[in-house]
């Protein structure tokens, strides 16, 4: 006998639709302004000159110009010190 009563076919299929996360101009892309250079969850990439943060931490440009990342050593909260990429638009 079937030890589970009739019911739907499949218990799979419940995956969530990927975020499309990730940087979407690269160094040396140009944008203007209100283009969304980085999507992300929580501050993996930190907004530098020219950039702001999004509500969801996305970053996008403030003024048109050319897109530069760059490696900064920056203090947390705790006291260490980390290194951090910092998103520009030059």
């Amino acid at each position: 006998m079937a030890h589970t009563k009739a019911k739907g076919a499949s218990k799979l299929g419940r995956d969530s639709q990927s975020k499309r996360l990730g940087v979407k101009v690269f160094g040396g892309g140009k944008v203007m302004p209100g283009v969304i250079i980085v999507r992300q969850r929580g501050t993996k990439w930190l907004p530098g000159q020219g950039v702001k943060s999004g509500a969801d931490d996305s970053l996008y440009a403030v003024r048109e110009g050319q897109v530069a990342f760059e490696k900064k050593k920056v203090l947390k909260f705790d006291g260490k010190r980390v290194t951090s990429t910092i998103v520009r638009v030059v």
